[in-house]
């Protein structure tokens, strides 16, 4: 019965369960598939990837399957592409490129991928379901995805960012707790002090908004999806869980840490993109800690570490990956994503069962 729900009707899924849109690289089209065809919601992380490179991801994923999927996208921030370097910030991080063997100071020609390029790509290919974080998507957009059936997943970390997102025409919410690895989706303000945990939040928003929540943070299990939906959730969203399966496009490194991270070292940073985030606390962190207040804003910062992060993958140095992960990561496990979704259908129908069967035992 837990499985039957408005959640999982609209999105056309067997589970309500979700796989996280994390951008960068982790969510190849071979995954997003798999989850899809094994009866959850597969979702590509396209922000950093180009329109025609979205392009040729979709239509990989439905080379693989007819099932429905995710497309998600970043909302564009305001900033000053002039804005100055503090030294003591370049000078930190040309000693990381000494110790990479790469140039100082890159010159940096793009920041972001141009949205309107991406957005457009994404009508173009009528995608079943849309998500993005960061912000309001403007309502021309909301409008023609509306109208061509795609639902709309916005993204909130505190109870008045789901307010303004219901308001502003979306169908679903994902609920996004402090625990949630990679970046922070808060948007009034970006900040830290936005940290509410999944199990608060979660009901909060429930009480507060008629649209359907979507439980993310800190999920790995099927203890975690029972307790979400339990919470008044429609269905549960999972990112790290996945990043170690077969089909994740995550670095051999960043796969091998995430089993290996006790938790108190997954911290929050803006030392890789200047937005908060949750990852594996590593030497890039820690070298730029000092100079956090001086560090530019996202997505400039973002763009100036992007050399680094590449050449640290290229050259197998983890203490300059940026390696994202939810605050249970150790519950993560090596297997093929399809074997991971029936695993966390298995396990949330045996907690659902258990606690039917001691209820009715009163």
């Amino acid at each position: 019965m837990w499985s039957s729900n408005p959640v999982a009707t609209r999105l056309q899924i067997n589970w309500p369960i979700i796989q996280a849109p994390m951008a960068g690289g982790a969510t190849t089209p071979a995954l997003v598939a798999a989850v899809s065809k094994a009866g959850g919601l597969g979702s590509l992380g396209a922000a950093y990837m180009s329109a025609e490179q979205i392009r040729v991801a979709i239509r990989s994923i439905r080379e693989i399957t007819d099932k429905p999927f995710a497309v998600s996208l970043f909302i564009p921030e305001a900033f000053d592409p002039n804005e100055e370097i503090a030294s003591g910030v370049a000078s930190e991080m040309n000693g990381v490129r000494d110790e990479l063997g790469i140039p100082h100071d890159p010159h940096v020609s793009r920041f972001t991928e141009p949205f309107e390029e991406q957005m457009a790509v994404v009508l173009e290919e009528k995608v079943p379901v849309f998500s993005f974080t960061f912000g309001l998507l403007e309502q021309r957009w909301l409008a023609e995805l509306k109208k061509q059936g795609t639902t709309v997943i916005g993204t909130a970390t505190t109870t008045r960012e789901a307010v303004a997102l219901e308001a502003s025409g979306v169908d679903m919410i994902a609920a996004q707790g402090s625990e949630a690895g990679g970046h922070r989706g808060s948007f009034l303000p970006d900040s830290p002090s936005n940290l509410v945990g999944t199990m608060a939040l979660v009901p909060q928003l429930v009480d507060r908004v008629k649209i359907p929540v979507i439980a993310a943070g800190g999920i790995m299990d099927g203890r975690g999806i029972a307790a979400a939906l339990a919470l008044g959730a429609g269905a549960a969203q999972l990112g790290t869980a996945f990043l170690t399966c077969t089909e994740s496009g995550a670095h051999a490194l960043h796969k091998a840490a995430l089993g290996e991270t006790p938790d108190e070292q997954i911290v929050l940073t803006r030392a890789f993109s200047g937005k908060w985030a949750r990852g594996i606390q590593n030497e890039f962190m820690t070298r730029l800690s000092p100079h956090d207040h001086e560090l530019p804003s996202y997505p400039i910062q973002n763009a100036l570490t992007k050399d680094i992060r590449a050449a640290a993958g290229k050259n197998q140095r983890g203490e300059y990956m940026s390696m994202w992960a939810g605050q249970a990561a150790s519950l993560t496990r090596d297997m093929s994503a399809s074997e991971l979704l029936l695993q966390l259908v298995a396990e949330t129908e045996q907690v659902v069962s258990r606690l039917y069967k001691s209820e009715t035992d009163r």
